[in-house]
């Protein structure tokens, strides 16, 4: 046999090369794995000993050649292949062991120049790994040094059949996908281009979906002009295996809390806060939160901005949670939480910015393809809502009309919030009619209602939320406007001293 060796990452090569000169395999390689291997003291001869034509402009050139890709494309089963090989003094060529330059971590470096980004685009490497992945019935094709066992393993048994050469293959193919659509992205000012590739890694496999006869797994996106952030870099420091659902409810609470400077304190169940407080005393925070709807909190995901102290865990132990999440954990409250065997204990970094500002395209699969839009963040205007009303709000419904905003924003349409004291006390989430959404939102406030403030993630379309409102003791409205009956809402709450503030922005959450 003979193999080309040339690989980026060096991970284990030494050992795998090792291996396959005890099967008396003939290796060929370039550059520094070259060095690599023979100051390691693994025989080794040079691709220009197999091309005989030396490498050029500063090795851009180097495997480019008809004595490396005749070699890797020529069909065994082919006679007239295997006779142009001797006519042209050509060796079939049975392995390429590839991966390519680090591109995508060049890119990532602070102040990287287009020229060192353009050098680092690999031509052989994918060329090759296409050529060999392309002839996988006759050359073993292998990018992946996890799979240098189990290789070296299946060479020795005589073992390595076409089903298994078929699975190098693709896992080839897809690795210079992969490498392909990070420089497209590197290469692209557009954020809408008229053609785009998602680069996607598997993190994990889940033990099903939403429900147990869906499979699952999660994906991180690779992309060049994002870090890996998000639930990426979560860490699992106690519990059961998480779930799809927790980390569907764990993503919104992350989101949610993105907006919000202070300590806060989220309690999510399917996708919506069914608790949320700030507060300067993170317990008293999650208090707060856990008072906004201490049945629906059961079972769902606690997520906190700052790290949990020991007085806040002590709070949240008294509860059945799923999930417990928050950037760090002082060591007292870590080991209070760990003791729940059936408690997934989260440390994870908050998003930055506004939800997902960091993470990309938010993209929608619906049938047949995908809706793409940019992430929806605050913006600075919103925070500076416009009064439309005679009476200005206290500074204290100003508080909480700005906390209800941002409350308003993370939950489903049509979106009521009712708050007080920089709390959600009510909340009406995914209603077909507004109006039902509001009484809702009022039914779980209850008596706490009166002097509470009600935020709207779109315009009133009539006065009938508003008036309910007002019947229930809500003293200022926080809403976008925009509605042909501005002016009927306007006059409802002037008639009942509430003052009304417009943003001017929308924040629907289908």
């Amino acid at each position: 046999m003979r193999a080309i060796v040339s690989v980026s990452d060096k991970s284990g090569i030494i050992d795998f090369a090792r291996g396959l000169k005890d099967l008396q395999v003939e290796v060929f390689s370039t550059g520094g794995t070259k060095n690599s291997l023979q100051e390691a003291g693994v025989a080794v001869q040079s691709i220009s000993d197999l091309t005989g034509f030396p490498e050029i402009l500063d090795g851009r050139v180097k495997t480019l050649h008809p004595a490396v890709h005749g070699g890797i494309l020529a069909r065994r089963d082919l006679p007239r292949h295997l006779s142009e090989l001797t006519q042209n003094r050509i060796e079939p060529l049975d392995m390429v062991v590839v991966n390519l330059y680090p591109f995508v971590e060049t890119v990532r470096k602070a102040g990287v120049s287009l020229d060192e980004a353009l050098e680092n685009i690999d031509i052989g490497g994918p060329t090759m790994l296409r050529s060999a992945a392309k002839n996988f019935p006759s050359v073993l094709v292998v990018v992946d040094p996890g799979d240098y066992d189990t290789v070296l393993h299946r060479l020795r048994a005589g073992n390595i059949d076409s089903e298994y050469r078929k699975q190098l293959a693709r896992k080839a193919f897809q690795h210079v996908a992969l490498y392909d659509t990070a420089i497209a992205q590197y290469l692209s000012d557009e954020v809408f281009p008229e053609d785009m590739t998602i680069a996607l890694k598997k993190a994990r496999g889940l033990r099903y979906g939403e429900n147990p006869h869906q499979q699952a797994a999660f994906y991180f996106e690779r992309h060049v002009r994002q870090g890996q952030g998000g639930l990426t870099g979560m860490e699992q420091l106690g519990g059961p295996e998480i779930s799809f659902n927790n980390l569907l409810d764990l993503d919104a609470a992350l989101a949610l809390l993105a907006d919000f400077s202070a300590p806060t304190i989220a309690v999510m169940k399917h996708n919506n806060p069914c608790g949320l407080a700030s507060h300067d005393d993170l317990a008293e925070a999650y208090r707060r939160a856990l008072a906004g709807d201490p049945i629906a909190a059961f079972g769902g995901v606690v997520a906190s901005n700052r790290t949990l102290d020991l007085p806040t865990a002590q709070e949240i132990d008294k509860t059945h949670y799923d999930v417990v999440a928050a950037p760090d954990y002082v060591d007292q409250a870590q080991a209070l939480l760990a003791r729940k065997q059936s408690l997934r204990l989260i440390k994870v970094a908050p998003y930055t910015g506004s939800a997902h500002s960091d993470l990309g395209i938010d993209l929608r699969q619906v049938g047949g393809g995908f809706l793409a839009q940019t992430p929806d963040t605050l913006i600075e205007p919103e925070l500076r809502p416009r009064v439309v009303t005679s009476r200005q709000p206290t500074n204290a419904e100003l508080s909480d009309l700005l906390f209800a905003w941002k409350a308003v924003k993370g939950i489903k349409s049509n979106a009521i919030v009712i708050a007080s004291d920089n709390a959600l006390l009510g909340m009406g989430a995914g209603q077909p009619s507004r109006v039902v959404s509001v009484e809702l939102a009022l039914k779980r406030a209850g008596d706490r209602a009166k002097g509470s403030v009600l935020a709207s993630d779109a315009f009133f379309p009539f006065t009938d939320g508003p008036e309910l409102a007002v019947k229930h003791g809500v003293t200022a409205i926080i809403e976008p406007g925009g509605s042909v009956r501005d002016a009927e809402v306007i006059e409802l709450a002037n008639k009942h001293n509430v003052a009304v503030l417009f943003t001017g922005v929308r924040h629907f959450r289908h």
